[in-house]
Formats: structure tokens, C-alpha cells, sequence
């Protein structure tokens, strides 16, 4: 019997946006398909925690390989992780796979997908990638590696290669779908887009006067304007920061950050050194009160630094949308977050970069709020009728059957 062995650092009990997405897409496919996870111990917001090294769960075999757990926030003690992972998840691939499985491997970290595309041919299995960011584009978007360096020349062929390797690949948008086919020349590999999904259950639009986030923080009187999530290298915080400068002036509205990630201790020290009382910075809720932080503002906002098209395509817009919030892209036109804000009517979009547009852009919805509600609407919609789980699973399913056979 074929099996398909799920190949990614981040799993449960791990609640990052890749640890969750993984692992609902292997519980959501084990329903029609043998599924096994090769993962390793926590290293990202679940870091600590010590999980069994095999376990069932939901229909999913789990084995969890030894390496290092380093902050990642670190880029050397990052790279320990990265390497010790690659190795024990490589070895593990060619010890527990068969000739005809097929692997998915995700890529987190960067290096994983050449180390089990070669896995698979040496096994004679099949190798599909899951994109959730495009390297090593993704180094020079932030600023690790220059284009013109000696190191990013040398790792573009590879990521190409890597690439070309595969027997399909998943994207998670069409700016995403360009830039992997430009990897792949004349290669004839499949490209499918498949999105993240909004959690349409449990996220639901909740009304806003009684949202006891807004409330235990004395909120309830301002204009929220919420930034959810990771607070990474790749995240225009400081353009957001540039923005709330520029508008303290107005007493009623006021910035509320809920994350973690590399730029938070950025983040915190100049909130407090400037002294910038229109911002607040809170940890980051668990899983289940994200309906209610999702809830705790007017406007939702993701910004990105410049060239970040293709290279990245933000999970948690799904859920805002579910949310039933207006969004505000600080963003590149052609990346799926302008692209899906400007077709489906759900917010507004500025170039990244620019404070002065986000601020602007904020006074301009602050002052109609009937567009904003609708916009609100809108996006609800649009998460229930094209961003719901059991539709984005069923096409991960559809596009494996082709290698994996009908039910087992």
C-alpha cells in the first residue's frame, strides 16, 4: 500500500501558522490516504515543549526526529536547527519509506526539500512540495543575502534545482505560482495553487462592544487598528510604527500588536523609548481566544517590506476575512494579498514602505464607516464560499490521488 510521508519541521503540538496548516492537511488527507509525519520536536512558539517521539493521532502516524531546538530568532543557533533537522529527517525518510510512497515536504526549513527530493530517488518515491516560502528569494527580500553575492548566486541554481527536482509542487497564491515557474525554465513540473484556509467554524464574526480583549484593555472607545501574528523579518513593522507616528494627533485611534517574532524586542523598545502611547504590544493569544483577538479591532492590517511578491503569501488573511474584518495591505500590487483585497472588495492596499499612505489610508476608512462595515462583509463571504477548509483540503486531496491511488 502506498503511504504518503508528510516531511516538515513544524507539527502539533506546534500552533505557528505552518505547525497548524501541516497538520490539519495531514489529518484532513489520512481520511482518504495512509498518512505518516516526520517532524521534529517544537522549535517555534511551542519551543519547550517535549513531545512523544512516536504517536497516533487523528489517523496520522507521527515520528518525531532528534535535533536541535535553538531559539530561531538567532540566525547561528538557527542554522544548528536547520542542520541537524535536514540530517535526522533525511535519515528517517530513508529508513521508515518503500518504493512508491510519496513524500510532502514543506519548506521549513529551507534546506529540508533537497535533502528529501534525493531521499525519494534514492528510495524510488515520489516527491511533491508544499511552498510556503520561496528561497532563497526570501534571504535577499529581508536583506540576509545581496543578489550580487558570491553566497546568493551559488544557492539560487540549487533552489532551482530543488525545484526542478520535484514531481509536483503546491503554492499558496499566484504571485507565488510566477515566481516558482521562473525557477523551473522549460521544466515541465506542475505547479498547483492551493491556499491556506480560513477557519470559518470557530472564527466567526462577534460583536464589538462586548469583545472582552477591547474591554480588559480599555479599548473600547478607540479605533483599533489590530497586527495579528508573526512579527518576522519579512514584516513591515516598522513602516506600521512610522504610521501610528504620524497619527498621534488623534486621540481615538490607537495600534494593537498581538505576536511574536524576531522585530518584537524592535518593537517594544522604541514603543517605549518615544514613548508611543497610541501602541500597545501583548503576547500572543492562544489558539482558542483567537476569535475574540481577531474580533478586538475596526481594522486588521499586514504590511511587508518591499519585493516580498511571490516569496510569501500571509495564512492568517484567511482568518482575519473569517473574521468578518476590513484589511489593509501595506504590500506589492502583484502579490496575492493586493490581488485578493482589491477583487474581493475587502480593505485597501499602499505600497510597502509607505507610512505616509497606511496613514492616510487609515484616516480614509476611520472616516466612512458604512464602507467599512461592508468591506467587513464582504470578506466574510469571501472566506465562506472560497477560503473554507473542507474546500482547500479537498483539493490537496484531488491533486494526490493522481500518485496515491483512491481510498486505502
Amino acid at each position: 500500500m502506498k503511504r504518503l510521508w508528510i516531511v516538515s519541521e513544524l507539527y502539533y503540538p506546534e500552533e505557528s501558522a505552518t505547525g497548524y496548516y501541516v497538520t490539519h492537511i495531514a489529518e484532513g488527507l489520512a481520511t482518504s490516504f495512509s498518512v505518516s509525519v516526520l517532524c521534529s520536536q517544537p522549535t517555534y512558539a511551542s519551543r519547550g515543549v517535549k513531545a512523544p517521539w512516536q504517536e497516533y493521532r487523528n489517523r496520522v502516524d507521527i515520528r518525531r526526529c532528534w535535533s536541535t531546538t535553538f531559539s530561531k530568532d538567532k540566525l547561528l543557533p538557527r542554522f544548528a536547527n536547520v542542520v541537524t533537522i535536514c540530517v535526522s529527517l533525511f535519515m528517517a525518510a530513508l529508513r521508515k519509506s518503500r518504493a512508491g510512497d510519496v513524500f510532502l515536504v514543506t519548506t521549513n526549513p529551507p534546506l529540508l526539500p533537497a535533502f528529501i527530493s534525493f531521499a525519494a530517488k534514492l528510495r524510488r518515491a515520489r516527491c511533491v512540495l508544499l511552498t510556503h516560502d520561496v528561497y532563497p528569494d526570501a534571504l535577499a527580500s529581508i536583506g540576509g543575502l545581496s543578489r550580487d553575492s558570491f553566497i546568493y548566486r551559488v544557492l539560487k541554481p540549487v533552489g532551482s534545482k530543488t525545484f526542478r527536482s520535484m514531481d509536483m509542487i503546491f503554492v499558496l497564491g499566484r504571485d507565488m505560482e510566477a515566481l516558482v515557474k521562473g525557477h523551473l525554465g522549460t521544466t515541465n513540473v506542475p505547479v498547483k495553487i492551493v491556499t491556506n484556509w480560513a477557519d470559518t467554524e470557530s472564527i466567526v464574526p462577534l460583536p464589538r462592544m462586548t469583545n472582552p480583549l477591547l474591554r480588559d484593555l480599555g479599548l473600547t472607545d478607540k479605533f483599533v487598528i489590530l497586527y495579528s501574528g508573526n512579527m518576522g523579518r519579512t514584516h513591515g513593522i516598522e513602516t506600521i510604527v512610522e504610521a501610528a507616528r504620524r497619527l498621534r494627533k488623534y486621540s481615538d485611534i490607537f495600534f494593537l500588536f498581538i505576536g511574536w517574532g524576531a522585530k518584537e524586542s524592535w518593537l517594544k523598545s522604541t514603543v517605549a523609548r518615544e514613548q508611543l502611547d497610541n501602541i500597545l504590544v501583548v503576547p500572543p493569544r492562544l489558539r482558542d481566544d483567537i476569535p475574540i483577538s481577531l474580533n478586538a479591532c475596526d481594522l486588521a492590517i499586514i504590511s511587508f517590506v518591499s519585493s516580498m511578491a511571490g516569496i510569501s503569501v500571509p495564512s492568517r488573511m484567511y482568518n482575519i476575512m473569517s473574521a468578518g474584518k476590513p484589511l489593509l495591505g501595506a504590500t506589492d500590487e502583484s502579490s496575492e494579498l493586493a490581488m485578493l483585497i482589491n477583487e474581493e472588495g475587502t480593505g485597501m492596499t499602499v505600497s510597502p514602505d509607505d507610512p505616509q499612505g497606511l496613514a492616510d489610508a487609515i484616516l480614509a476608512l476611520r472616516a466612512d464607516r458604512e464602507v467599512l462595515n461592508e468591506m467587513g462583509r464582504r470578506a466574510r463571504r469571501a472566506a465562506d464560499c472560497k477560503y473554507a477548509r473542507p474546500l482547500i483540503l479537498a483539493k490537496y486531496s484531488a491533486a494526490l490521488a493522481c500518485y496515491l491511488g483512491s481510498d486505502p
